[in-house]
């Protein structure tokens, strides 16, 4: 099985988090290359080869990266599918205080609707609305 190495990284100028991911073997991987680069710079993310190596790299912000998610999983190219989930799994878990930001932002979430959109557990999801619901 192959595995893709995620970095994060920060850039001062915006306050915005920036991520990188290495996608080993990107062009032998996957059909139609083309499309799904074309995807990627539509995107505004960055898609380089790493030295003359078969490696690629995308580095993008977390809205970018969710632009391209969302237009793969449209294609249904199933050769694409380890790409989409390399991306999905660069984003961190949300914490615990995010968990309750979300659930003072939209009041009417439910426990399972938090769970499906953070991946959070039902034990963290229970906690962030005991938290919020005790102001």
């Amino acid at each position: 099985m192959f595995f893709s190495l995620a970095t994060v990284f920060y850039v001062v100028f915006f306050n915005v988090y920036m991520y990188e991911i290495q996608l080993n073997s990107f062009v032998r991987r996957i059909d139609q290359a083309h499309s799904i680069k074309a995807i990627i710079k539509s995107s505004g993310a960055h898609l380089s080869r790493i030295g003359r190596s078969r490696n690629w790299r995308i580095r993008g912000s977390r809205s970018q990266f969710e632009f391209i998610i969302a237009h793969a999983q449209r294609a249904e190219e199933s050769s694409w599918r380890w790409v989409i989930e390399s991306l999905i799994n660069t984003f961190p878990k949300p914490d615990l205080a995010e968990l309750v930001d979300m659930v003072r932002n939209n009041p009417a979430i439910t426990h399972q609707q938090l769970i499906a959109e953070t991946e959070c557990t039902l034990i963290e999801a229970r906690k962030a609305f005991d938290i919020a619901w005790e102001d």
